[in-house]
């Protein structure tokens, strides 16, 4: 269990929050209260359905916050899905040739993810108008009252009262206001309270439209969710308009790009680590590109980003298995994660050598290999029976049993379709 989730039985128990919620439809709790277990900056804040603590996960609760001192906690649906368009194919864009003080290369935090996007025009292309960056970070929600609906379909209204409220970027243009919650890695959800006490807040402040975007870089990519309130006092009345996405202009990967690596690479000797169980490769490059910024321990990661304990354990084993990533304990007694010096040399490569060498680093590893050799031989993926033989072939660490070769299977399946999609993407 982690620190959260300790803490959270504790209060659980001491305030009989389960009964409350049961007999009352909701209970509010005390920013003090909660501090006297941990501070609520740690306690309160769950950007993804993920985040959640174990007991708000299996009672379908969420929290919200009221007030700078008080939170309320029900049966909230406080979610909302992200789903990406696969169909999509990014707008490259050009940078800037007289921009030196943003590296396109090195865009791994959420400002300059925001920065690149907006100096390369992909602000003024989402809003159909020129902006400018006006705000950004904490400021006061002021006073609003809104409905939200209850697991069991019921709508409960919540009165917020001066609530703090962040900002990740605020764009003005002559008839429009864009706010945007921004993230930087590919996501299932996000928090609507994000940018629905935003769009409260200055839908009263300004007479422009305002428009709410959840944005997301990933793998390179700007994927910009344009939604509209249709009901401005109904938190769920959120609709998807359109999703944009955006890559910066550079020199595309081709199939012989592909074809030409794989024959340069040789093979090396199995590592003795588990052989990866973790089928989506573009989570191991946002992985990778979160901790460009910083070493992260376990829980920073299953606490603040869009993996769970498991996924946070198949990750970043994964990617100490491409050697990309190493673990070690600091003087706190953390297991702590950061990136290897190969991993960070290719996380600042531009985007065609980066994902080429992300590609070698799989076909470095001959079931890896073996599976493409067949895919170059037959113009197709073989099937899985077939991908197991290989894999009982090449001498994998601590593999013992007929279904954790079926298990690992799919990640060799899946690592190298998206290896063959490189072209399509890039």
């Amino acid at each position: 269990m982690s620190k959260t989730d300790k803490a959270w039985e504790v209060l659980f128990q001491r305030h009989d929050i389960l009964n409350n919620v049961q007999k009352n439809g909701f209970f509010e709790i005390q920013a003090k209260e909660i501090r006297k277990e941990r501070e609520p900056r740690l306690m309160a804040k769950f950007d993804h359905y993920k985040n959640l603590p174990t007991l708000f996960k299996e009672n379908g609760l969420s929290i919200l916050p009221i007030s700078r001192s008080s939170y309320v906690i029900g049966e909230f649906d406080v979610y909302s899905k992200v789903n990406y368009d696969k169909n999509l194919k990014p707008v490259q864009v050009p940078f800037p040739s007289h921009i030196t003080t943003i590296d396109p290369t090195n865009l791994y935090s959420e400002s300059s993810a925001l920065h690149c996007a907006h100096v390369t025009g992909m602000m003024a292309d989402v809003l159909g108008e020129e902006p400018e960056q006006t705000i950004s970070g904490r400021m006061s929600s002021k006073e609003f009252g809104f409905t939200i609906r209850t697991r069991s379909g019921l709508e409960r209204l919540i009165e917020i009262k001066n609530s703090q409220v962040e900002i990740d970027g605020g764009y003005e243009s002559k008839t429009k206001f864009m706010i945007v919650e921004a993230k930087n890695e590919k996501v299932d959800d996000f928090l609507v309270r994000q940018i629905y006490y935003p769009y409260r807040l200055w839908r009263e402040k300004t007479y422009k439209e305002v428009k709410p975007v959840f944005f997301t870089y990933s793998n390179d990519i700007f994927s910009f969710f344009v939604y509209e309130f249709t009901d401005a006092n109904r938190y769920n009345s959120l609709r998807l308009i359109e999703q944009k996405d955006y890559i910066i202009a550079h020199e595309n990967i081709t199939f012989d790009d592909v074809a030409a690596l794989f024959h340069s690479i040789r093979t090396q000797a199995e590592p003795q680590i588990p052989f990866p169980q973790a089928d989506s490769f573009p989570r191991i490059v946002d992985l990778l590109g979160l901790l460009v910024e910083n070493d992260l321990s376990k829980e920073d990661i299953t606490l603040n980003y869009d993996f769970d304990a498991r996924q946070t354990n198949y990750y970043t084993t994964a990617a100490i298995y491409l050697d990309l990533v190493e673990r070690y304990i600091n003087k706190n007694k953390q297991v702590m994660f950061r990136l290897t010096s190969i991993g960070r040399e290719i996380m600042l490569n531009r985007t065609k050598e980066k994902y080429l060498k992300l590609a070698g680093s799989i076909f470095a590893h001959e079931p890896f290999k073996r599976v493409f050799q067949e895919y170059l031989n037959t113009s197709k993926m073989p099937e899985r029976k077939r991908v197991i033989q290989i894999m009982k072939e090449c001498d994998l660490y601590n593999i013992n049993s007929e279904s954790t070769y079926f298990r690992r299977a799919s990640t060799v399946i899946s690592w190298t379709e998206w290896i063959m999609n490189l072209p399509k993407i890039y």
